[in-house]
């Protein structure tokens, strides 16, 4: 196949699937075995373009954020689901996406150093998708169950916003966790009942997070030398397609979970588990 219709095919996938709650990286498993496997820089680099279409989705709460720590008055308003703030309020909204971020940091860096990540292969990831299956489904009943008891809550607590940051954690030393459905079904577990606020709250604090794992990457491919041989052309069309692609995915799912639960995805990782570990006899 053509290496920039491989390339763009790469990007729409890693667009599509990295915000979603089922895996990017299964995904990328599958879609690489017909496509080829990349380098670690245009995985880099579709991954960044997904990031910024959740910079480009939310840059006015993130910018109230900014003018709400820097002390000056900003309009209240703010996010694509129509949530108003005041600067106190963005503020502690900031501080705990900092707490989150500096959970994932802190512990990131030691999974790195200890090398506590199981490999990106076939069985691991499908297992993932599976078991995931059903934390999500488990984490919507309860959630459903706390609705009816004790009504809609938008508050992201500290306690979420430390649990949010171990979830990063975990879904990096598991891959096919998905980082978007850890994130999301902890937010649900831990008291913020309101699927669009554990949402957001997920997707923004992927923001730092996933800047931070993709600058980490990139330095270590700079100081290695692993950039030199790049096609160029194949990495720009893969990270606009990501955007592009990231930017329509993340708006649809803030709709759609105003009005549906997260159990079609759901069903969605089992089948595509259950998939991977038929196709593994094959020498996948």
């Amino acid at each position: 196949m053509n290496d920039l219709l491989a390339a763009l095919l790469l990007g729409i996938i890693e667009g599509i699937t990295e915000f979603l709650p089922i895996s990017s990286t299964g995904h990328l498993l599958i879609a690489e075995h017909w496509l080829g496997v990349r380098s670690e820089l245009f995985n880099i680099a579709v991954q960044a373009g997904a990031i910024l279409a959740v910079v480009l989705i939310y840059w006015k709460r993130l910018w109230g954020m900014l003018l709400a720590f820097a002390g000056k008055d900003a309009p209240a308003a703010y996010d694509p689901l129509g949530v108003t703030a005041t600067p106190a309020q963005s503020r502690d909204y900031a501080f705990k996406l900092l707490a989150a971020f500096a959970v994932t940091a802190a512990l990131g860096l030691l999974v790195k150093k200890l090398g506590w990540q199981l490999p990106e292969a076939i069985r691991p990831v499908a297992w993932a998708l599976i078991l995931g299956a059903g934390w999500m489904l488990l984490a919507e009943a309860w959630a459903t169950r706390r609705i009816m008891q004790i009504g809609e809550r938008t508050t992201i607590t500290w306690t979420v916003a430390i649990l949010v940051g171990l979830a990063q954690v975990v879904a990096g030393v598991f891959p096919g966790t998905s980082r978007s459905a850890a994130t999301i079904f902890i937010a649900l577990l831990a008291g913020t009942t309101s699927r669009a606020a554990a949402t957001e709250f997920a997707f923004v604090v992927g923001i730092p997070t996933m800047f931070a794992a993709t600058g980490y990457e990139l330095l270590k491919l700079l100081k290695g030398g692993g950039i030199g041989s790049e096609d160029w052309t194949a990495l720009g069309v893969a990270c606009a397609a990501s955007a592009i692609t990231a930017f329509i995915a993340v708006k649809w799912l803030l709709r759609y979970i105003q009005s549906h639960r997260f159990t079609a995805f759901a069903v969605y990782r089992l089948i595509i588990g259950i998939a991977l570990l038929l196709w593994l006899p094959s020498g996948a």
